[in-house]
């Protein structure tokens, strides 16, 4: 086979393997949240459920990085994807034998997002060890294509499994495709194992090291800060969409949903049309152009009249579309440009820098929604967002290539 196409077979086993994976976790997570939903009836329930979720990527999300540089990648992810399975199983057995309870089903829930924490940035430090540079962001549009998928079809799937099958029949599910991303994963071949010197040191100096490719990597160090002001304006926009259809326009329940579907079948086109186009050639020109674009249409959306409800179905397509537009081409420029034995760390203090901004972004953005109206606060976020554009652009441009 030509080495120029050999990693296409190697990708293509992973992603498949992957995409399984990704659909069946996300229909049992839904069928947990949905049997805390009905067993409970309580908000405070679901908020811990939600909490604890959060943890492991706030408790080690920072340091995880530094293991998944010591240890060869595809034993970390592949240890992840078998502790979603073991924690699955363990939870299933625990219904069987009548041992289940809330504090079981929050114990299963933190492992699993334990599992996530070290598996998305060990996959993406992963990719340029497959994948050659040039399709870094072409394949991250495909493996954002499985993710956005994973979030539209999982609930469902997972719906119809509840209505059909017992708690533990479900959580099955999840074991099968965590063992079929396993399988796959263990026949690929690709290398990644950090170097002795590394894994000597410290994991306070790992980090170190790290953080300082992070700030002597300058378009991603100059970048850095108008994500995060970004993710910050952008991530409470799903939580309070059903505040403003409520609200704003009048909605049910029905067309809440249908704006959250709306959001989801923006960032899956998004993703689809960038997998297989590649987006464009000059990375931060991209990101820049899908900031502005995400500002407009939440400009718009906080700007139409109440009675134009199906236009800001339409705004909110273009919001998930654009999501994918900046955040897909910013992964791969960290993959290029990060050397493979400190990707791991870099992958994971920013995406736990990101992660930090959502709760960040809601303790702004909820006063602010109350006092100026969810939708004026749109148009506020919207028009941050077309400044953040134009701004990362003026701080990276001589670096676009």
């Amino acid at each position: 086979m030509n080495l120029n196409t050999a990693w296409r077979a190697t990708f293509w086993r992973i992603y498949i393997g992957q995409a399984l994976s990704i659909i069946s976790s996300s229909a049992v997570q839904f069928a947990i949240i949905w049997w805390i939903t009905v067993e409970t009836g309580s908000a405070l329930a679901l908020t811990i459920a939600s909490i604890v979720g959060l943890l492991p990527q706030a408790l080690i999300g920072m340091i995880a990085g530094v293991w998944i540089d010591r240890y060869p990648r595809k034993r970390i992810i592949m240890l992840a994807d078998g502790l979603t399975a073991v924690a699955s199983l363990v939870l299933a057995l625990c219904f069987v034998t009548g041992y289940a309870s809330l504090t079981v089903v929050y114990v299963a829930l933190f492992v699993r997002a334990l599992g996530d924490t070290f598996h998305k940035p060990a996959m993406q430090a992963a990719m340029p060890l497959i994948v050659p540079s040039a399709e870094l962001t072409r394949v991250g549009g495909l493996m954002q294509l499985v993710s956005s998928a994973g979030t539209m079809v999982g609930p469902m799937l997972g719906a119809v499994m509840m209505s059909q099958l017992r708690i533990e029949a479900v959580l099955l599910v999840d074991v099968i495709g965590a063992l079929i991303a396993v399988a796959t994963m263990a026949g690929a071949r690709f290398g990644g194992a950090a170097p002795s010197a590394a894994r000597a040191a410290s994991v306070w100096a790992d980090w170190r090291v790290g953080y300082d490719t992070f700030r002597q990597n300058v378009p991603l160090a100059r970048l850095a800060i108008p994500m995060l002001i970004a993710t910050i304006t952008f991530m409470p926009i799903g939580s309070l969409l059903p505040l403003l259809v409520k609200n704003y326009f009048n909605g049910t329940a029905w067309q809440s949903g249908l704006v959250q579907t709306a959001f989801s079948t923006g960032m899956l086109v998004g993703a689809m049309v960038i997998g297989l186009t590649g987006g464009l050639k000059r990375q931060f020109l991209m990101i820049a152009l899908a900031n502005a674009t995400l500002g407009i249409s939440a400009l718009l959306a906080g700007a139409l009249p109440a009675d134009a409800f199906w236009l800001f179905c339409g705004c909110v397509v273009v919001m998930g579309m654009s999501g994918m537009g900046f955040n897909i081409p910013f992964t791969a420029y960290i993959q290029r440009s990060v050397p493979a034995e400190h990707l791991g760390k870099v992958i994971a203090f920013l995406t736990s820098l990101m992660s930090m901004a959502a709760p960040i972004g809601m303790i702004v953005a909820g006063p602010t929604a109350e006092w100026l109206g969810v939708n004026n606060w749109m148009m506020v976020a919207g028009l941050t967002m077309i400044i953040i554009g134009g701004v990362s652009y003026l701080r990276t441009r001589e670096f676009d290539i």
